[in-house]
């Protein structure tokens, strides 16, 4: 076994920090049982007390071995560990952060899509359903995406890292599988004594900008419906701790507090009490596992409502993954925003599973909570591939057309993606290249990794059609608010989907669930009504392309929401991009 904590950047920098590398244990303490999973946490207690650290994970299906009331689905591998835990002396002089930050492997992780949307449905109404009966306040509804992993998981993990920072991270592997968990939310924390637990309940996505995103944060604090949602979980946790604290002791001491992560607001609120005397960690885990977060409330019913609507077993996911130091000072994460991969007959690939899911009040709606589902998914996107940010420049006669703009916009996704940008040298390379290319038409794409490499690939430019013949989309653009529309990557493949297949048609109009267009795959659109050439806002779910930005800064462009019968009613059609310029189209079909 090895394993890699970093609690080092954990988003209260009040509680313990830890970054350590772990291997060459003293012990191995395994539960395939549940009535081995408690001698387990008690050896864990022990080694603890002799001065050792003991690092390691519980699946949820270790649920029922504090209560045999807590329904979970049997495993489809019985030799998946309960619990698992290392035992180990001290931590490692070797710096594993360092050789992960350097390491240049590589991964990809293919995903199945989550639960199709009919059974997703399906699921929603029967839990209203059985919340209206009074069986349950909340449940939390999850499902697992399947996926395969070729490369190093090492890669992956560091990529985990880095689209989901500021997290309880961890990365185990040992001999049945390997855990990689980067949760944003703490389980719990024990210190001398004291116990801090933080649910982590109500979600907002993230804006399209500075503005918009304090608007969302705003309005995720206000919202009755997730304030309801989380004080139902924080009552949870405070009846669950009532039973280990000293009496008068369990409170609430911040409540909805708004974290910020890459992709999303979460609404957070802080539980502390003090412990009874000899209240050991299998004790902890017995009051308050499975943490109440993912379950819902009350716990008993919630979690059978789970095991009736979800089809298989969460693993993992759900579980809680942690480090227990010398003395018994412990901490946990919510195993949320992890993957667990496992060995197949290919050598070269691992089955990678992760889960997604949210918490479900009477109020919640189905397409609130699919977005959501979406949103939560947003992480898997940006670290299952490596990608590279996009400019696709024109140059004709010597010469690149609105190169200030392109590095602007590029400027902007390094920022938000974390990419090392230096303009300075990205303006020398396009100078010095240029000079090669010579003065036809061509298409330039400038590639920026994400340690700063600059690659420029260029291609002769085809000529332009007179009118851009076009389709629609034969189905809502699924990615419409996603990061990797409103920034140019080569991560493409939600466009690639709807490319035409037929040679006649230049491109393919998209819309959003809400029925707004919102731009085409590689360009933006503009419709003339009533005199006026208008463009979707932003906030439909679209690029910010240059040739528009350039109109609209003219006055020449003004934006509105746009809908298909808008499309029926126009005067006239226009694609645009910075490669192509402004090119009259016309719907075909």
């Amino acid at each position: 076994m090895r394993a890699f904590i970093d609690f080092s950047s954990s988003l209260d920098q009040t509680q313990q920090a830890l970054r350590a590398y772990f291997h060459e244990p003293v012990d191995i303490l395994v539960a395939h049982t549940t009535e081995q999973v408690k001698p387990v946490l008690e050896k864990v207690d022990a080694f603890s007390k002799q001065g050792l650290w003991c690092v390691g994970y519980m699946r949820y299906e270790a649920a029922p071995a504090f209560d045999s009331a807590f329904k979970v689905h049997e495993r489809q591998n019985p030799q998946s560990p309960l619990a698992y835990f290392g035992v180990f002396k001290t931590p490692s002089s070797v710096d594993f952060a360092q050789h992960l930050l350097h390491t240049n492997s590589t991964h990809q992780v293919k995903w199945s899509d989550i639960i199709a949307k009919p059974n997703f449905d399906s699921a929603m109404v029967q839990i209203h359903q059985a919340i209206a009966a009074g069986d349950f306040y909340q449940v939390n509804y999850t499902s697992n995406m399947h996926g395969e992993m070729s490369g190093d998981s090492a890669s992956l993990f560091k990529a985990m890292q880095q689209a989901q920072p500021n997290a309880y991270a961890a990365f185990i592997q040992n001999e049945y599988e390997e855990v990689l968990s980067v949760s944003p939310e703490l389980f719990f924390e024990l210190q001398q004594g004291h116990i801090l637990v933080r649910p982590m309940k109500g979600t907002a996505a993230r804006g399209i900008d500075t503005a918009d995103d304090e608007i969302k944060k705003s309005q995720l604090r206000e919202s009755a419906k997730e304030q309801a949602e989380n004080v139902m979980i924080v009552d949870l946790i405070r009846n669950d701790l009532s039973r280990i604290a000293k009496t008068h002791t369990v409170k609430v001491n911040q409540l909805f507090n708004i974290q910020t992560l890459p992709t999303l607001f979460q609404m957070v609120s802080d539980v502390e009490a003090d412990l009874q005397d000899n209240v050991g960690l299998s004790d902890v885990m017995q009051a308050l596992f499975p943490c109440g977060s993912i379950t819902g409330a009350p716990k008993v019913m919630a979690m059978k409502m789970i095991k009736q609507i979800e089809p298989e077993e969460r693993g993992v996911y759900c579980g809680t993954v942690g480090v227990v130091r010398p003395g018994g000072d412990a901490t946990f994460n919510v195993a949320i925003r992890t993957v667990t991969l496992q060995k197949t007959t290919n050598p070269m690939q691992q089955k990678a599973l992760c889960g997604i899911g949210s918490g479900i009040t009477f109020d919640a709606s189905i397409t609130g909570e699919w977005q959501e589902w979406r949103h939560k998914k947003a992480f898997l996107e940006r670290s299952s591939q490596n990608f590279s940010l996009l400019e696709t420049m024109r140059f004709y006669k010597g010469q690149l057309h609105q190169v200030q703009h392109h590095l602007d916009r590029m400027a902007l996704a390094a920022q938000h993606f974390g990419f090392v940008f230096n303009r300075f040298e990205i303006e020398q390379q396009l100078q010095e290249q240029s000079l090669n290319w010579g003065q036809g038409a061509k298409r330039i794409r400038l590639l920026l990794e994400k340690r700063g490499q600059i690659k420029l690939e260029h291609f002769d430019l085809s000529a332009s059609p007179e009118v851009a013949q076009v389709q629609w989309a034969t189905t809502a653009f699924e990615m419409a608010d996603s990061e990797f529309v409103r920034f140019k990557t080569t991560h493409r493949a939600h466009y690639d989907f709807y490319s035409p297949t037929n040679p006649a048609i230049f491109d393919t109009l998209l819309y959003n669930h809400q029925g707004e267009i919102t731009e085409f795959t590689r360009g933006n659109i503009a419709l003339f009504l009533d005199g006026v050439w208008y463009t979707p806002p932003l906030n439909c779910g679209l690029l910010n392309g240059i040739e528009r930005q350039i109109l609209l800064g003219k006055g020449l462009l003004k934006e509105r929401k746009l809908y298909r019968k808008d499309l029926e009613q126009a005067q006239g059609m226009a694609f645009m991009n910075s490669l192509r310029g402004w090119l009259m189209a016309q719907l075909v079909g």
